[in-house]
């Protein structure tokens, strides 16, 4: 279906890794500042729950004392002038407000401050956590069909809160209270800190480095280091909410001489300065009550304020640190950073199963890049994951097309599953850098916008030969998200790499490269997993186990296992493969996703197959519709062989469109998938070992 300075060895910000293609977290040479605010900005710290994050501050530094609502405190010096220097630690984010009956979680919004246009949509089609008591529980949450477009064309307003709904693979209230996920839990955006160029991105990242400026401050604020007077220190919790916590922090404290608040960008800051500072009017809405003779605020200058890719140059985090130390009356003219250290992995333990074999050929296949043209990543890992005899009879034709032919040459049966993926290629780059960008393939562009974005640069050519294989080389950036909105989709997506047009060009950027999305494959539940791009990875997996029980000497006639390229923008591989076979071909079948109305934003009336359920014979869609003798045959190998088979219709076009005006009875097999074409595609890994199952038998 359609960084180059000083590395940093206490802490590392999180970037993917070209290692195997991958795109699982890596250290990178990143500058200390950076690397600092990442280490800050890989714990979460939802309001009311902020001791996710303040354990590991007082980790860092004993002399912090907490309160009774959890707020930081530390205290410097005696006399006057008496100076409070406070950060808030938490920003607006997201609780369970209830599990639904069918296991799906809906959403509340915990804090009461301003937040970007778009904040609730940038979760729609996301991977997130659930921060339960038990651990992290991986879920995405839900996004319409883009093949079920015709449905929704109506459905043109930025999505709000009410509308987003978690998808945790629990089929059942009891099933999602069971992984631990329980009334009030936080729900945040399952990211890793997002370093590009001479950034560092993330939600709220203005306002952590103002929490690990001070922080830093105050770890620095030994005796003789500052100025006559006290300085009280506060990392502060609930400021989201009216910045209660502070409030409560300084009400027994008395008068101040002098408060300077670090705070975020709000989305309404524009000011061409590394670090802004400004009096609170007294009373002022957002202003907490604070006695104090004056209260100023400090601001570093961020891009994208408000977004999850809220971005800060780390070249103003040092001057943000200097603003910090003077607003404390420091003397030193230096202070270092202070990083946090990793969080331990508090995602739920998962055992071996079953399923995992599957799951993790899934993740292989699904972690790699591989846009219309460039599906060379992903041919190298088929390739290197055929058996050795079927290895040696593999071929890659002018098409980029891997081919496998076995059996004796007669009733020649064609399997093709697709290895390229919806994505977006480079239209054009103006003299400031921003990248605008064109669809490969169907795409839905509010689900990419505000997240981070990964430009693929050319290592090598498209078509190269299996000799030229090399990993392919990345710049990270993000895909700009709107400063206002009152339409859920963008008309045009941009992308940004930190960089100028001519730092790009001189990097091999140009015209008509792959760009697309950090991604990972995660199980979720105890059968589901969720990954972008298992349309079509999940055939190619597919595929992969079905050909581990065959044995091609025993085969009785010629079957051609194909994984194709370029589906996604007109079935080219497929015509291509077709063309040059004629008519020999008998059957074609492809392997491919049945997009299921099983979610809660579809209607059930239409191309309903619940996860779970089997594999799908795709009888009917918009590019074929498979015969009815050959629907009876493929259900009853199915029945005899104890194989699980839906049977339905849905939208989109297939692989085997090519093969029936040559003349082979064609049909379309498939796995019954949620959230089609988003970042958030969810499969069961039941069905997919059923559908193995099904080419295996159909095959032999």
């Amino acid at each position: 279906m359609r960084r180059t300075l000083a590395l940093i060895a206490c802490c590392s910000a999180f970037v993917p890794t070209t290692e195997g293609y991958g795109q699982s977290p890596t250290p990178q040479v990143i500058s200390a500042p950076a690397a600092a605010v990442a280490s800050w900005l890989a714990f979460e710290a939802p309001p009311g729950d902020e001791s996710r994050i303040t354990d590991a501050i007082v980790a860092a530094d004993s002399r912090w004392r907490r309160d009774d609502l959890g707020n930081l405190i530390m205290t410097v010096g005696s006399g006057r002038p008496l100076r409070l220097v406070a950060c808030g630690l938490d920003h607006t984010g997201f609780i369970v407000s209830e599990i639904t009956d069918h296991g799906y979680i809906r959403l509340h919004r915990a804090g009461t401050a301003v937040t970007h246009p778009l904040w609730d949509q940038f979760l729609q089609g996301q991977q997130v956590r659930v921060l339960t008591r038990k651990g992290s529980v991986p879920g995405v949450v839900a996004v319409d069909n883009l093949h079920f477009a015709q449905q929704h064309r109506g459905d043109t307003s930025v999505v709000n809160v009410d509308q987003l709904w978690v998808d945790v693979g629990a089929r059942s209230r009891r099933e999602a209270t069971e992984l631990g996920v329980a009334l009030i839990d936080p729900v945040v955006r399952d990211l890793p800190p997002w370093t590009y160029a001479d950034y560092v991105a993330g939600a709220d990242v203005s306002g952590r480095a103002g929490c690990a400026a001070v922080a830093s401050v105050a770890h620095a604020a030994e005796s003789g280091e500052h100025s006559a007077g006290q300085i009280v220190f506060v990392l502060s919790t609930q400021s989201s909410f009216s910045w209660h916590g502070l409030e409560a922090a300084v009400a027994r404290l008395g008068k101040f001489d002098e408060a300077t608040l670090i705070t975020g960008t709000s989305t309404a800051y524009r000011e061409n300065l590394a670090v802004s500072h400004s009096r609170f009017a007294p009373r002022a809405r957002g202003t907490p009550s604070i006695n104090a003779d004056s209260i100023s605020r400090i601001v570093v200058r961020s891009r994208f304020s408000g977004s999850l890719v809220e971005s800060v140059r780390t070249s103003d985090l040092d001057s943000l640190l200097a603003a910090v130390r003077q607003a404390a009356g420091m003397q030193s003219a230096v202070t270092p950073w202070l990083p946090l250290r990793p969080a331990a992995n508090k995602t739920l333990a998962r055992t071996r199963d079953s399923l995992s074999r599957s799951a993790d050929i899934l993740t292989r296949l699904v972690e790699l890049p591989a846009v219309g043209e460039r599906e060379a990543p992903v041919r190298d890992a088929i390739r290197a994951a055929l058996p050795v005899w079927a290895r040696k009879l593999a071929v890659q034709d002018s098409s980029g097309n891997l081919i496998l032919a076995m059996g004796p040459d007669r009733d020649t049966t064609v399997f093709l599953a697709h290895m390229d993926e919806v994505g977006y290629s480079v239209r054009s780059i103006d003299r400031t850098g921003m990248v605008t960008l064109t669809p490969r393939g169907g795409m839905n562009a509010a689900a990419w916008e505000g997240q981070p974005a990964l430009l693929y640069l050319d290592s090598v050519s498209p078509r190269r030969t299996d000799s030229e294989s090399v990993s392919p080389a990345f710049l990270a950036g993000i895909f700009v998200p709107r400063e206002q909105a009152t339409l859920r989709r963008p008309d045009t997506l941009h992308a940004w790499f930190g960089m100028d047009s001519a730092t790009l060009a001189a990097r091999g950027v140009h015209a008509g490269l792959s760009v697309t999305a950090y991604k990972r494959g995660l199980r979720l539940a105890s059968t589901r997993f969720t990954a972008r791009a298992l349309d079509d990875r999940a055939g190619d997996a597919a595929l992969l186990l079905a050909l581990a029980g065959i044995d091609p000497v025993k085969l009785r006639h010629k079957v051609i296992f194909v994984w194709s390229t370029e589906e996604e923008i007109g079935l080219l591989g497929a015509a291509a493969v077709a063309r040059n076979m004629g008519t020999s071909a008998h059957h074609a079948y492809a392997i491919d996703t049945f997009v299921s109305s099983d979610t809660p934003l579809e209607s059930p009336l239409f191309a309903f197959a619940p996860l779970g359920d089997g594999a799908v014979l795709r009888a009917s869609d918009d590019g074929t519709i498979v015969l009815a003798s050959e629907r009876e045959r493929i259900i009853a190998a199915a029945r005899s062989n104890g194989i699980p088979l839906q049977v339905g219709t849905t939208k989109g076009s297939t692989d085997a469109v090519p093969f029936v005006a040559s003349g082979a009875i064609a049909a379309q097999l498939g796995w019954p998938g949620r959230y089609s074409h988003s970042p958030a595609e969810v499969l069961d890994l039941r069905d997919l070992n059923a559908l193995a199952r099904l080419i295996r038998f159909l095959a032999q």
